[in-house]
């Protein structure tokens, strides 16, 4: 692999030359630049990265810590993270907590040994001292779809209006016995997501029917869902719709209504609390309440570099967004 010392020897210049003209740390006269240039190309030399932050005190790198991304928003929000830092000059580093709080907690640990300039996390809320604490030491740390930290920036969704509307949409169709599948209340999205569907509920007197898991480590995923929808269905004949926090939860039990024989809507109604692209793309379509994910990944890029390029060493401001749902109306419900 060539090195700064073969392109200096090609260019006829010193190693310090070529260091200035290929990181533009200083001027360097043109022609001896372009010279510089042409001796890198031949020799395919390319600067490394881990080294030139070293050097800088910047890596150019944003980690992200989700608890896991296939068919979930946070591929979305992940994918929003990453086209915005790649247009703003920085790569990205993913690692998945499982909503494990010690498999967050070492995925922050190895970030904050100088592999990122910032982190965006979607977090268990179990880890709060330790965010503090990363931020504290001068590595930016925001938080996206779930806020525990009110010291830390966030850009979250509107989660007591997710539910608090998509329940009244339902009950304008008719339905009055609506079952919730949730997750632990412990993390914030999902006590929003209930204060709202309660609400709801009880403006028309009607009986709070929710399940939630039995365990904070208990996975949410399709098959939680399809746990979830078939124990609705079981201890609740006359259920006619169910809402689900996330699309993942509302898939298992789309699942369950079929396997049952059941329609939607004519049967019973699904909605998801939380929806994204998923939803649009099944063979019912399902109604949710999406969010812009995207956006939101988006934003939080732009937040996490403002924060770590805050000129004069002072901290970026801190921030709280929080972007509205939109309910988008499709076959289930």
């Amino acid at each position: 692999m060539p090195t700064l010392k073969d392109v200096a020897q090609l260019a006829n210049v010193d190693v310090s030359t070529v260091s200035r003209a290929l990181n533009n740390t200083a001027h360097v006269h043109p022609a001896t630049k372009a010279r510089i240039l042409k001796a890198a190309k031949e020799l395919g030399y390319r600067p490394n990265p881990i080294a030139q932050g070293l050097r800088r005190g910047r890596q150019h790198t944003i980690g992200i810590v989700v608890p896991r991304l296939q068919l979930t928003i946070f591929a979305e929000i992940a994918q929003g993270v990453e086209e915005e830092a790649q247009k703003l000059g920085y790569s990205i580093i993913f690692a998945n907590s499982n909503d494990d709080p010690k498999l967050e907690a070492e995925s922050l640990n190895r970030m904050r040994s100088g592999f990122v300039d910032a982190i965006i996390i979607a977090g268990t809320g179990k880890n709060g001292r330790l965010m503090r604490d990363i931020q504290t030491e001068g590595t930016p740390v925001v938080q996206v779809v779930r806020m525990q930290e009110q010291s830390l920036s966030s850009v979250v969704a509107d989660y007591y209006a997710c539910s608090y509307e998509a329940i009244h949409y339902l009950m304008e169709k008719g339905c009055r016995e609506i079952g919730l599948i949730n997750s632990p209340r412990s993390i914030s999205p999902y006590k929003r997501r209930y204060d709202g569907y309660r609400d709801a509920i009880r403006e028309h007197g009607l009986e709070s029917i929710c399940v939630t898991p039995s365990s904070n480590l208990e996975p949410n995923n399709f098959e939680y869902g399809y746990r979830c929808a078939a124990r609705l269905l079981d201890e609740h004949p006359n259920l006619d719709a169910i809402a689900a926090a996330v699309d993942i939860q509302g898939l298992g039990a789309m699942r369950v209504l079929h396997e049952r024989g059941l329609k939607c809507p004519d049967d019973i109604r699904v909605i998801s609390l939380t929806g994204h692209a998923i939803g649009r793309m099944l063979e019912t379509t399902m109604t949710a309440m999406e969010i812009p994910a995207i956006e939101m990944g988006q934003k939080a890029a732009r937040m996490a570099v403002e924060a770590i390029e805050a000129q004069g060493g002072a901290a970026a401001a801190r921030q709280h967004l929080v972007f509205s749902p939109t309910l988008v109306v499709r076959e289930s419900a």
